[in-house]
């Protein structure tokens, strides 16, 4: 019986480190959007998106008080971006072996043991932060480019896009929130051209990283505390928001605004969403979830979840 202690998950609730990842977050987004803004003549054109059927009321155009919210991974697009990013430095030669194998194990551990314990997080974060760690940046947001292109693009959700689009259309802003890194997921916006990106804030000083992050991964509570530190800086009112995910641990959430979607929802976000007549749309075949990769709800952080794809990808080739 004392083996089902470290066997459930158990519940998190915001804490001083999640809201300091939130407020990092969404500071970081919204100086992220702002450059997006002034170079949107020059950016790329957003993937093309199929139709969708949206509710007649919903989003309320010209309604500058609202703003969209999308979780990032098998919401938006199918699989999670760490693996996908993953395997792009993988193929450029940017782990050593000895790295991914302690990666790997260390990723299994909590998806095995389904339980945060403090320690044994520190130690996974410390360690896939020592792979960026005295890297530049921009050397890290041009291999983002290249692997969106490589391995993101074609994985897009048109559903979930078209949904975007909408709040696009009725002039509202749309930002992703993921604990994938703010460089990935801005990239990813800004090539969808959404307004912005709230992801995991890694610390940097003059243009490198330090090997530390700011806060936490914004993964859970976190999430919702950048939604409401944006939310309060934007002026949005929360009630007129919308918010979309496809996991549970994106309730807290969902829960902050009066428009909350479950998109290709896990069975417990399903549930939750019944009990409180949330909407659902499901774009997957079958309706059984497609999951490339180590889910970002590991809490790893900027790098580690793409260590077990690329061991796979390792073999693979062997």
């Amino acid at each position: 019986m004392a083996a089902r202690g470290w066997l459930t998950p158990r519940r998190r609730s915001a804490t001083a480190r999640s809201v300091l990842a939130g407020e990092a977050s969404a500071e970081a987004a919204r100086k992220t959007a702002r450059v997006l803004e002034a170079r949107a003549p020059e950016a790329a054109r957003p993937e093309p998106a199929l139709p969708e059927p949206v509710e007649p009321e919903f989003p309320v155009a010209g309604d500058d008080l609202a703003a969209a919210f999308f979780d990032l991974d098998n919401t938006v697009m199918q699989g999670a971006a760490i693996f996908h990013f993953g395997r792009g430095l993988y193929k450029r030669e940017f782990f050593r072996r000895r790295e991914l194998a302690r990666f790997a194990w260390q990723q299994a551990w909590f998806r095995l043991a389904g339980v945060e314990d403090p320690e044994h997080m520190q130690d996974a974060r410390d360690s896939a932060l020592s792979i960026v760690k005295g890297h530049r940046v921009s050397e890290l947001m041009s291999i983002g480019e290249e692997v969106y292109d490589e391995y993101m693009a074609e994985r897009i959700w048109p559903g979930t896009r078209a949904l975007a689009q909408a709040h696009l259309d009725a002039g509202q802003k749309v930002w992703l929130v993921t604990a994938a890194p703010v460089e990935t997921a801005t990239i990813i916006a800004r090539r969808l051209g959404l307004t912005g990106a709230l992801g995991t804030v890694a610390e940097s000083v003059d243009g490198v990283y330090t090997g530390r992050l700011v806060g936490e991964p914004l993964h859970g509570p976190a999430k919702a505390e950048a939604v409401r530190a944006l939310a309060a800086a934007e002026g949005l009112d929360l009630e007129r928001c919308a918010a979309y995910s496809d996991s549970h641990n994106d309730i807290p959430m969902l829960s902050l605004v009066g428009h909350p979607y479950a998109i290709n929802p896990d069975t417990k976000l399903r549930k939750h969403a019944r009990e409180h007549d949330w909407r659902l749309r499901d774009y997957r075949t079958g309706r059984k979830a497609v999951k490339v990769g180590v889910p970002a709800a590991a809490g790893v952080g900027a790098i580690a979840g793409g260590a077990a794809a690329a061991i796979a990808l390792h073999r693979r080739r062997k």
